[in-house]
């Protein structure tokens, strides 16, 4: 059984820092790239950042580069991911994927595990 288990999550305030993780099971995690994306209320679930199998290559989504980095420690099955200079508008649900391929998947269609999210909330 695969599961994806998200942390990290919380009620910071504008300019702060939090760190997700990821933790994975029922995979072999080197396998998969790894994603995190986020819905806000009314939103559309929406890209953030993804990494390759090895953790060579990240690739962001424009509301985030700059701010967040993403990393994976495939020993730990765990990927991260750290957010800095938080703003109001990255209040949202955050959610790990991992998906069964080679590339960078920006698309939610390119994962097929998904967990059940944490909330992060960002007051100003």
């Amino acid at each position: 059984q695969v599961q994806l288990v998200e942390s990290g999550g919380g009620l910071v305030q504008a300019g702060d820092s939090l760190r997700l993780s990821c933790a994975a099971s029922g995979i072999t995690f080197s396998n998969y790239a790894m994603g995190w994306f986020r819905q806000a209320p009314g939103k559309e679930r929406e890209f953030v950042a993804a990494i390759r199998r090895s953790g060579g290559s990240t690739l962001f989504g424009d509301l985030v580069k700059g701010r967040f980095t993403i990393a994976r420690d495939n020993a730990k099955k765990t990927v991260y991911l750290q957010m800095n200079n938080l703003k109001p508008e990255d209040t949202a649900v955050y959610y790990c994927a991992a998906g069964a391929t080679m590339m960078l998947p920006s698309s939610k269609s390119g994962y097929n595990y998904w967990g059940q999210g944490t909330q992060v909330t960002v007051s100003s």
